[in-house]
């Protein structure tokens, strides 16, 4: 059935803000070409767009002869202002940028909780007003917190949890109360797998799972483009997962004797004494010895995951596969090809401790533009389609 004539503007008008965003300004004829649309309903679109305020003239192409179609259109970037927060045990990292998601200011701070969780929240939100204050900005239209913990998929809020600290679950409440903002939490190694994907090693990769390795230890399922949470969120909990080699069993309230025992940062640290090195140094090293005997224990994790998903990628995240680089990452490539006979890359982040920052921050842009824009058109892996015609029909009342 053919789209109705609102329907087609709203899937041009969404395809030409998505290729501003992705392309830069672009002239009419630029946008004509890349949607296959014809000269009217471009023209049609972009009055639309500039009369709705998220589009406007930048510029003029050099390129082109003087008149209408040299006028470059670019989003209003400042239509919109996102925050994005990476929680972390005993500590806050956070950015504030426009609605193409460039940065306009940045903080951090240590927050422990160790004077209760109410100053602890009052810091984390009070330390959010201050920066985006200082960038200029009013009014934050969205925000992402990234956390460690799983979501609850009812609810989209963090699950409870004794080892997490009070105040992030209070912060998000906090955030809420506080901003006239639209606040979203998400696990941390969801946000760094959706980097990753879209600005990382991954970028090639619709199928694909992120080790996360540091103080702890998880995963982050990246299936036909999306991150999967699970029935209850748990999806990736890698650190439970019963391997050889540990000193006994996970329980449900402990990952001791899981994965984590042989994987988190304190025991690489160990590994590390082990063979006579400082755990400061030891990943860049290049001790072979100790590399091939860290790889053969996160090759035992991979190998798990690759039987059940067969990702065809894995990504090593957090400080231990940032630090551990692209040596690391070979050697347990090599280690799962005997352990395995599903072929699977492995590949060292490209962004590192950034990563859970930047995935907070696309997902804020994300989640601003699906309101200011409308519905996605595109599918789950980003690629844009070709506008639909008809979109020029007049507005109907």
């Amino acid at each position: 059935m053919p789209a109705s004539p609102s329907t087609a503007r709203a899937i041009n008008d969404r395809l030409a803000l998505r290729l501003l965003q992705d392309e830069g300004p672009l002239t009419a004829t630029q946008l004509k070409t890349l949607t296959g649309l014809s000269r009217p309903t471009v023209a049609d679109l972009v009055e639309r767009l500039q009369g709705s305020g998220l589009v406007r003239v930048v510029g003029e192409s050099g390129a082109e002869r003087r008149g209408p179609n040299a006028k470059l259109y670019g989003i209003v970037a400042d239509r919109a202002h996102l925050a994005a927060l990476d929680v972390r045990t005993d500590s806050l990292s956070l950015t504030v940028a426009d609605l193409l998601g460039a940065t306009l200011a940045e903080a951090s701070a240590p927050i422990d909780g160790k004077d209760g969780t109410g100053p602890a929240v009052e810091k984390a939100v009070s330390l959010l007003e201050r920066t985006a204050k200082s960038a200029g900005v009013e009014r934050l239209h969205s925000v992402v917190v990234g956390a460690p913990g799983l979501i609850d998929p009812a609810t989209g809020g963090l699950r409870d949890s004794a080892k997490l600290p009070e105040w992030h679950r209070r912060l998000i409440d906090a955030l809420q109360e506080r901003l006239p903002a639209t606040v979203l939490v998400e696990n941390e190694t969801n946000l760094a797998a959706v980097a990753e994907q879209r600005a990382g090693v991954a970028r090639d990769r619709d199928t694909f799972v992120l080790l996360w390795l540091g103080q702890g230890v998880g995963a982050a399922v990246v299936l036909d483009g999306r991150p999967r949470r699970g029935a209850s969120g748990g999806a990736g909990e890698l650190g439970f997962l019963p391997v050889p080699g540990t000193s006994g069993l996970p329980s449900a309230t402990g990952c001791e004797g899981g994965f984590h025992e042989l994987a988190c940062a304190a025991a690489v640290a160990a590994l590390a004494v082990e063979h006579g090195l400082d755990p400061a140094d030891a990943l860049t090293s290049g001790h072979g010895p100790f590399l091939d005997a860290l790889a053969g224990r996160l090759a035992v994790g991979a190998a798990a995951v690759a039987s059940v998903l067969d990702p065809g990628c894995v990504v090593l995240g957090g400080e231990t596969g940032h630090r551990g680089g692209r040596e690391l990452a070979a050697r347990v490539e090599a280690r799962l090809a005997a352990l395995s006979p599903l072929r699977t890359e492995v590949r060292a982040t490209a962004l590192g401790d950034t990563a859970v920052l930047r995935g907070a921050l696309l997902a804020a842009r994300d989640a601003a533009q699906d309101e200011l824009f409308g519905p996605p058109e595109h599918d789950s892996h980003g690629r844009h389609g070709q506008g639909v015609p008809g979109g020029s029909a007049p507005h109907t009342p």
